[in-house]
């Protein structure tokens, strides 16, 4: 009886095996690996990544693998207690599990492999010439990032307040496509910069643009708004002048019914007609008046006797 028990108890102990690590996350393009530890002899050891066999392990050492991707080695020498399985240059392809599996009463290890992708970042507007105080306006588009970057806005170095921008995120296939959109008020020359990451990434990925700020014209408005006022007034002042001056110059010329000459005729208004003054009444016996051809009225007196 102890004997069995002796030997049931280094069967559970020889068929004890570690996988480390369990979880991991890695970014896209880089390797990353896990170790099997086995504690006793053993014949075979296989790799799947996401339900696919892609390598077998004999203890003798000669690996068998479906791609250059995978490989494995024992971690120490000719110890093959230890194996070390390695995926070179992950995509989001190899992210799921990966599981360990040695023959006999070993049975499964179960580690999460966990790919972050960077994509491509670009302000759309690129290098941009504005008025002084104008208001601009640039889009940065990320896309194929996973998970959701995070992006940011730099102007000459300086990070920009998150009150600006506004960034928005959408799913497209097994990644994420991100826009971003910053407005302030051009004062000087400015470099503007977009910048995403996502935790693994140890430099985030930018894309910049220049903005060159030129004076803006002279406002005339002001002084336009006076020059009219002054003109118009000048114009109501000569309006005025001009409206006295043609009363008084016609008061002038205005003349009376029977204005005398100094030849002693008299003129009536409008008329070439020149009357002498009668000096004789013309009810006297024998007197008349005639005109001649000139327009003169003649008085002619006759006395009989």
């Amino acid at each position: 009886m102890l004997f069995t028990i002796r030997e049931r108890f280094c069967s559970v102990v020889s068929g004890q095996f570690q996988l480390e690590p369990l979880n991991t996350t890695v970014l896209q393009g880089s390797d990353v690996q896990f170790n099997a530890t086995v504690q006793g002899k053993w014949m075979f050891m296989t790799w799947t990544v996401r339900e696919l066999l892609v390598l077998t392990v004999p203890a003798t050492g000669n690996v068998s693998s479906i791609s250059e991707q995978f490989s494995a080695t024992f971690c120490s020498g000719e110890d093959t207690s230890c194996v070390q399985f390695t995926i070179h240059n992950t995509t989001r392809r190899e992210s799921g599990p990966v599981i360990c599996t040695v023959q006999g009463d070993y049975g499964s290890k179960i580690a999460q492999l966990y790919v972050q992708e960077s994509g491509t970042v670009n302000i759309t507007e690129g290098n941009v010439t504005v008025e002084q105080d104008q208001q601009v306006e640039f889009q940065c588009v990320t896309t194929a990032w996973f998970p959701i970057p995070t992006v940011n806005w730099t102007r000459n170095g300086e990070t920009v307040n998150s009150s600006l921008y506004n960034t928005t995120s959408e799913v497209y296939g097994d990644s994420f496509n991100s826009t971003s959109v910053l407005k302030f008020q051009a004062v000087s020359n400015t470099i503007v910069e977009c910048l995403a990451t996502v935790p693994l990434l140890t430099n985030p990925k930018s894309s910049s643009v220049y903005v060159v700020v030129v004076p803006k014209p002279p406002d005339w408005t002001v002084l336009i708004a006076v020059v009219v006022s002054i003109g118009g007034f000048a114009l109501l002042v000569l309006l005025i002048l001009g409206i006295i001056f043609c009363y008084k110059h016609r008061k002038e010329k205005r003349v009376t019914p029977s204005e005398l000459t100094d030849s002693g005729f008299c003129q009536a208004n409008g008329s070439n007609i020149l009357e002498m003054p009668d000096v004789v009444n013309s009810t006297v016996a024998g007197g008349y008046n005639t005109l001649d051809e000139s327009g003169f009225r003649k008085h002619r007196h006759v006395t009989i006797v």
